[in-house]
């Protein structure tokens, strides 16, 4: 319900898409938001209806940029994923020993 609220609310324009033609619904069309999430359009839809169980991070975090989410929206994706939340921090400049 929620990655399906999130894309009822964004228009196509919003995300610098066509608007092309008539629309029965408000917002993204589900083959919108995986062509701008770089997800198969199978996949949003198990996402949808919760029957994805482990979606990766980088799979999260696309959807919320396609979907433009807000901090604490995007968190609370992060949550409904089971995944912890990106950190708000700064990316250290030191690089370990073992990488070195």
């Amino acid at each position: 319900m929620t990655l399906r609220g999130w894309r009822e609310r964004m228009s196509p324009q919003d995300s610098g898409l066509e608007a092309g033609g008539e629309r029965r619904i408000p917002g993204l069309r589900r083959e919108e938001l995986a062509r701008l999430a770089g997800i198969s359009v199978d996949y949003l839809v198990l996402l949808e209806q919760g029957r994805a169980r482990n979606p990766s991070a980088q799979v999260v975090t696309a959807l919320a940029r396609a979907l433009r989410l807000d901090p604490s929206e995007r968190d609370h994706l992060f949550r409904c994923a089971n995944l912890a939340s990106p950190s708000a921090g700064t990316i250290s400049r030191r690089t370990p020993m073992s990488v070195r």
